[in-house]
């Protein structure tokens, strides 16, 4: 260590025989991305879970609203025997537009409940494209909103051949049909808003959503779509008396839904095409029942 005397003027001040060089600032890190982690899809138990208690909850809704019913003409008819109150609700229960009265608000009201669980359930699917989401966004390309609507004309019209085909001229009941048969023009108006907006919604999310998602994990695209697709159509099939014929119509419907669904990354056109095939089918079930009239 050198010592420098004391310079007037000046302090005094220490150096040290080993100089610190001063090094420039690090240069910033490269910028690099990270792929986010893909969501955790619904197993197959919860998928399935989802779709039986969407039909429990319209069976409870359907259940609550007529008990408002029951309420309201006791509350009326308090003054009368009790007999004859339950009477009159029985009477009033099986009115035809009573009955659209009940489907329309169970359905409604289990659409609703089942719309806010799904989603509150997983929120990370919710708006994911691609499988494992659930596809509520926007088609890869709009195109597919059109093909999607010449799909929803195009279904039941082959879709009634292939059915009158395999029934050989036997009667193809559904519930939806009997149901709007003896109704007012206004019921039946709402009975065709039903079909064409809350059931294609809420079936889209379950099948095509939850449930494709689900059986992805575990199957290839193949055994996926055929499997939510014969689900598809066996949940229908009391609709249909259980009459088998009317089977490969609603299986080839599920196909196509699902084809729609995986190939636009999207559940919209599946949801389009499944409103339309409803408008189509409902509209040529009341114009006959009409004309029949």
């Amino acid at each position: 260590m050198t010592y420098l005397p004391p310079v007037k003027g000046h302090t005094c001040r220490m150096d040290t025989d080993i100089a610190l060089v001063a090094h420039p600032a690090d240069p910033p890190p490269l910028p690099y991305s990270v792929t986010p982690p893909v969501p955790e899809s619904p197993n197959g138990w919860a998928a399935m879970g989802m779709l039986v208690l969407y039909f429990l909850l319209q069976a409870f809704v359907g259940g609550v609203i007529a008990a408002m019913i029951g309420l309201g003409v006791f509350l009326l008819d308090h003054d009368q025997p009790v007999a004859e109150i339950m009477q009159t609700i029985k009477v009033l229960l099986g009115r035809p537009n009573i009955n659209v009265l009940l489907v329309a608000g169970a359905l409604g009201g289990a659409t609703a409940i089942m719309w806010w669980l799904v989603r509150h359930r997983w929120p990370q699917l919710w708006r994911r494209a691609a499988v494992p989401g659930f596809g509520l966004a926007a088609p890869r390309d709009t195109s597919f909103y059109a093909i999607a609507v010449a799909a929803g004309i195009a279904l039941p019209i082959i879709g009634g051949v292939l059915t009158q085909f395999l029934a050989q001229g036997h009667q193809v009941p559904q519930d939806i049909k009997q149901l709007g048969a003896n109704a007012s023009l206004a019921a039946k108006f709402v009975l065709m808003i039903v079909a064409i907006t809350i059931a294609p919604l809420i079936e889209e999310l379950l099948f095509r959503g939850v449930l494709l998602s689900a059986w992805l994990k575990r199957l290839n695209v193949g055994w996926a779509v055929a499997c939510t697709s014969l689900l598809f159509a066996l949940v229908h099939l009391p609709d249909l008396k259980f009459l088998w014929y009317g089977l490969p119509n609603l299986a080839m419907l599920g196909a196509a839904f699902a084809w729609l669904r995986l190939k636009s990354n999207s559940l919209w056109p599946a949801v389009i095409a499944h409103g339309m095939n409803n408008l189509v089918t409902t509209v040529a079930w009341f114009f006959t029942m009409q004309n029949a009239v």
